[in-house]
Parts: structure tokens; C-alpha cells; sequence
């Protein structure tokens, strides 16, 4: 064998397995948690399915009004089911959007065929945790007829995402023990979002306690219960869903 051809050869082995390790970092995500487990059940309130998406439907609702969750980078969809069935059980038709490769990146236009396929709600609002709150805020960009509201989850849109212009109701909620997505950074992101944009900082509240999958790496702990934190972030969600 030639040196060129070791070359070639040695090149194609490191391509291997760095596609390896990543499709195997990507399919195995964090959580879900026993308490998301049981969200996903159907109650009085709100009747759960879980084919395509996960869809958490008011039993009794007057709402015209639904809410997509696009989830954090690498988390199980699942681990956002106690927070989507909470949502639902105010009255709002709230969906959780399975990612490829649970990563929101690979299909930031996932709303498009939720909104096709829910005609009778006549107002939308769209969501996410950290990468998905990103990619929740370039749909509404890219679709501002279809979006009347964005949620971010420790989340702010990328630098490119310019939506100060649109007349969404917006709310970016952050915990302050965040390790992941710095107090900075929110700060830095509103001049990207409508001067109207209400902020909330949960006082001890960390990054993973958006959802239920556990501790996650480089995030620092929360000085808060996961339930407290939930709270907060349901009451926030609910009152820009309220508006619309």
C-alpha cells in the first residue's frame, strides 16, 4: 500500500468513527424520568397521544389557541410531558415535537405540518428548551403569518434571527444557576427580540429543570426544586398563550 493510500485510508477510518460516536452521542438523549413517564398518560383533563407527535389535548377547552415545544439538543421528547400535560390541562392543545436525531437543527420546520394538520386552532404559539427555543424562534422568523407567539426556554434566538420588527408576544425565561446559557447571554439576545418581550429569571433555577431528564453535564445545581422551577415556567408559558 502506497503512503497516499495509508493516508486515504487513515482519513476514512477517523471519518468513521467520529460519525459513529456522534450518531451514538445523538440516540442516546437524556431522560425521560419516572415522572415524565407518567405525564404521558391520559387523565380527566387532557387525553394524550403519542404517535407522530406527542400531543396533549384538552378534555374541556375554549381555546383556539395551541403551543409546539420544539425539545433541547439531545434530550428525550418525552422528559417535556409533565410541563406540555400541565399546559394542556389550562386548556391549550400543546404538542412536543420528536427531533431527528433529537436535535432540532435537522428540522426546524417540524411546525409546518402540526399547523396543517390542527385547521381548527386559529392562533399559534411556538417554544422551546436551549437548541430548540432557538430553532422555535427561527420558524417564527421564517413563518411570521402562521406564529403569534414565542416561548424561550433558557434559550435565545441565534445572532442571525432577527425578530425585533414582528408583533409576536414573546417571553424568555432563564434560572439564575443556569450553567449552560449565561445571564449574558439572555441580556445580549433581547435587541434580536420585540421590545414588548417579558423577561422572567427563576431565582435558583438551573438549566435541566426545564424538563425531566435529570442532571446534565456543565450545568450547575439548582438551589430550587424541580417542581418550584416548573411552576414558574408553566405560569409564564400560560400567560403569553392567554394573549393570543
Amino acid at each position: 500500500m502506497s503512503r497516499r493510500d495509508k493516508i486515504i485510508v487513515g482519513v476514512l477510518v477517523v471519518a468513521t468513527v467520529v460519525f459513529a460516536s456522534f450518531f451514538i452521542w445523538a440516540y442516546t438523549p437524556l431522560g425521560p424520568l419516572p415522572e415524565a413517564m407518567a405525564a404521558l398518560e391520559s387523565d380527566s383533563q387532557v387525553t394524550v397521544s403519542t404517535d407522530k407527535w406527542l400531543v396533549f389535548e384538552p378534555v374541556i377547552s375554549t381555546s383556539n389557541t395551541g403551543f409546539i415545544i420544539y425539545p433541547g439538543g439531545r434530550v428525550d421528547p418525552r422528559s417535556y410531558a409533565p410541563t406540555a400535560h400541565a399546559i394542556a390541562a389550562q386548556g391549550y392543545l400543546t404538542i412536543i415535537v420528536p427531533m431527528p436525531l433529537n436535535l432540532a437543527v435537522f428540522n426546524p420546520d417540524a411546525a409546518n405540518d402540526i399547523i396543517n394538520a390542527f385547521p381548527q386552532i386559529e392562533s399559534w404559539a411556538i417554544g422551546g428548551h436551549s437548541l430548540g427555543g432557538s430553532m422555535s424562534a427561527q420558524f417564527a422568523r421564517d413563518n411570521p403569518s402562521k406564529i403569534k407567539g414565542l416561548v424561550l426556554w433558557a434559550a435565545y434566538p441565534a445572532s442571525g434571527t432577527d425578530i425585533s420588527s414582528l408583533s409576536l408576544s414573546v417571553v424568555t425565561i432563564h434560572g439564575t444557576n443556569d450553567g449552560l446559557v449565561s445571564d449574558a447571554q439572555i441580556q445580549d439576545s433581547l435587541k434580536l427580540l420585540p421590545s414588548t418581550t417579558t423577561r422572567l429569571e427563576i431565582a435558583g433555577g438551573n438549566h435541566a429543570q426545564f424538563g425531566y431528564y435529570g442532571d446534565q453535564q456543565g450545568d450547575n445545581p439548582a438551589t430550587i426544586s424541580r417542581e418550584l422551577q416548573q411552576i414558574q415556567i408553566i405560569n409564564a408559558t400560560v400567560q403569553v398563550l392567554s394573549k393570543l
